[in-house]
């Protein structure tokens, strides 16, 4: 038994990298959905069905716990899931809530009425598909009051980055932070709102300048796991080693997966 991790690509392995230096006690099962990538542009059913199912090959593999290391089934099917699908002795988890705690400066738990924080212009970078969920700005709406949210879709990101082809990858960020600039010319923060986009944090932070605080999620979801492990240590298994699984080719998966991380990653076929 382990913890799962699970992404539609390879973006969740900005996340498995934070979680595994965090806790490097602690053996994880990565699956890449890398066959059906990229799930931004599918619509909400679709995203759940894939999402289900990964979840379920995960729970086959001994994961009780299960992080959804994907904005975009975090956004479109995660709500969903723990309404009417998840028993009582899983959990999945999504990289919404961390994200929210930070931004908000207050935990998940607390109920109280929303308030201001401090920041009032907020750019969100994420795929079609989490754009159109409005999920962010809602989880953030029950929480904090008179903050302006500007969404940029960024099509064809994920795919030059599944790719390996950061050329192009850098010029469409730097054209989706030029479209987000016309629509909000002076951001104070970003949210990098795909777990590929950690990926091209450098890039982004260039293209949207100096003063622009850019929120990225895999070390906010490290510590908040941690911390949701230290207070339920059951859900950690009895794991040693971990393991990487793609719905794709496992030899071209591999090989990106090693370039993303600069160490040897080897996949095998979920």
């Amino acid at each position: 038994m382990a913890v799962g991790i699970f992404d539609s690509g390879l973006g969740g392995l900005t996340v498995l990298d934070a979680v595994s230096k965090a806790m490097p006690e602690v053996p994880f099962v990565y699956y890449g959905d890398n066959s059906h990538a990229p799930y931004g542009v599918r619509d909400a059913d679709d995203v759940y069905n894939l999402t289900t199912a990964a979840v379920e090959r995960l729970w086959d593999e001994g994961c009780d716990l299960v992080i959804l290391a994907c904005n975009t089934a975090s956004a479109a099917a995660l709500r969903r899931m723990q309404e009417s699908w998840i028993p009582a002795d899983k959990r999945v988890l999504g990289v919404f809530v961390p994200l929210i705690e930070a931004l908000t400066e207050r935990q998940w738990g607390d109920n109280s009425p929303p308030r201001e924080v401090a920041v009032e212009h907020v750019a969100l970078f994420a795929t079609p598909a989490t754009v159109r969920s409005r999920a962010f700005q809602r989880e953030l709406a029950f929480r904090a009051i008179g903050v302006d949210v500007e969404a940029q879709a960024c099509g064809g990101l994920v795919d030059a980055i599944e790719e390996g082809d950061m050329i192009l990858a850098e010029a469409l960020v730097r054209s989706h932070v030029d479209a987000l600039k016309r629509k909000m010319p002076e951001p104070q923060a970003a949210i990098l709102g795909c777990t590929h986009y950690p990926l091209m944090q450098d890039i982004f932070q260039d293209a949207l300048g100096a003063d622009v605080k850019v929120y990225s999620q895999a070390d906010l979801v490290a510590a908040s796991l941690k911390d949701y492990l230290k207070r339920h240590p059951a859900m950690i298994g009895a794991g040693e080693t971990s393991t990487f699984l793609t719905t794709g080719e496992a030899k071209k998966v591999s090989d990106h997966a090693t370039q993303f991380l600069r160490r040897k990653i080897t996949f095998e076929t979920a």
